[in-house]
Formats: C-alpha cells, structure tokens, sequence
C-alpha cells in the first residue's frame, strides 16, 4: 500500500466523498453491491474504515444495508432528486427568511466570515474545499433562523443532498457564481430583508438542483462515450 492510499493520510469524510461520487454519478449504479472487502481493496484502507463510511452513507439513505445482503445502491432516480432539491430550496427559503428577521450581531459577523472564507477558496479554484466552506455557510443560516425543529429538518436534508450539491460546485464557473448568490444572500439578511433573502436562496437552492443535473448527464455521456470507445478497441484487437 502506498503513501497516497494509507488511511492514516486520508483526511475525516474523504472515503465517504469518494464512495458518495461513484455512486451519484453511474459508477456504482442502482441495485450494485458494495461489497466491503473490494472497497478496501479499491481505496487502499483496511475494512474498518469502509465499514464506518458505509453506515454514514446509510444514515443518509445514499445506501441501504440489510441483514445478510449487505450495503446496495438504492434506484434514486432524476426525478426524486428534483423533488428533494424542491423541498430543501423551501427550507432554505424559510431560513433565510426568519434569519433575516432574528440574526443577532454576533452571528452576523459569522455570516460575514463564513462568506470571506469561501471566497479564498472560490480564487484558489478548489471546488471540494470551497463546499465545504460552502456548509459552514448555510449552517450559519439555518442556526440564525432560531428555529431548532426546523433546522433540525433543514440539516437532515442538507445531508442527504450532500454529494450532489458539492459535485455540481465543478460545472463551469458555479463557484463564481455561487459566490456571488451569496454575497446578495448576505446582504439580504443583514439588512433584514426577509422576502428578498427568502427568494433568494430558493433560487440558489435550485440552481444547484439543475446545475446538478447538467454535469451527471455530462459525466455519464463522456463514461459511455469512453465504454463504447473501449469496447470498440477490444474487438479491433481479436480480429
């Protein structure tokens, strides 16, 4: 095992980013079994570790995991996305909407920061840790909706939308205009306008459900495109 793949050098959460990628983009599709051993044997870990990331990704509900059949790839299919990406645009909306009208002070300067933090990583170009910066930001907002239940719901559903809005954050120019989305957001709620930062942050919500959308249809294009191009160079060869 080398260095690169020796779990005491993986950082917290990266074996379920990677397990969370296959999954929602066709490389493990619906009904796969994932399979423990192979796992670790395709990442380079000990079992131990893929078994911690396999019940993450199950209280999330990205996996099921039955007695005696193990981990499997639910069918999660186009349209149950949109219809969570909806709901969670509406939650996110009501967020905004209270934390317009309750932010104290002190969560208004973690708002601020929380977006100056982004940009650094928006002007690095490094789309995984401009998401996770990305998470620190909304969470500021739900907390400062001072609604426990429905940050309760809110964060829930972030969870489970976890792997599609970071990938989408690699389409073209989303972390510029992610960044920008939220800088309106920002003022929106400190200035306490509640309806504007409310519609606001429906729309960011569903621009990532659609821009979500566009870059699986791409990255499962470009792998069929490679199959059928790979498939095609095998069969030149036994001729």
């Amino acid at each position: 095992m080398d260095a690169a793949n020796s779990p005491s050098v993986r950082r917290p959460g990266q074996l379920c980013e990677e397990i969370e990628e296959r999954i929602v983009t066709g490389a493990y599709p619906p009904g796969a079994r994932l399979d423990e051993q192979e796992l670790a044997r395709a990442f380079g870990v000990s079992r131990t570790p893929i078994r911690e990331a396999l019940i993450q990704l199950a209280s999330i509900g990205l996996i099921e995991i039955r007695p005696r059949r193990g981990a499997t790839v639910p069918e999660v299919g186009a349209e149950r996305v949109c219809e969570m990406f909806e709901v969670m645009a509406e939650l996110e909306a009501m967020c905004g909407r209270l934390a317009a009208r309750r932010i104290t002070p002190m969560e208004q300067h973690a708002l601020r920061e929380a977006h100056l933090a982004c940009q650094a990583a928006r002007d690095a170009n490094t789309p995984d840790i401009y998401y996770q910066l990305n998470e620190v930001f909304h969470q500021s907002i739900y907390q400062a909706s001072h609604n426990a239940f429905l940050i309760e719901q809110t964060a829930a559903l972030h969870r489970r939308l976890r792997p599609y809005r970071r990938l989408q954050l690699r389409v073209r120019n989303r972390m510029a205009s992610s960044f920008d989305e939220h800088q309106a957001i920002v003022s929106a709620i400190v200035n306490g306008d509640s309806d504007r930062a409310s519609e606001l942050l429906r729309t960011h919500v569903m621009v990532q459900g659609e821009r979500f959308t566009d870059l699986v249809a791409n990255i499962r294009e470009l792998k069929s495109s490679a199959d059928f191009s790979a498939a095609r160079s095998s069969g030149d060869s036994h001729r």
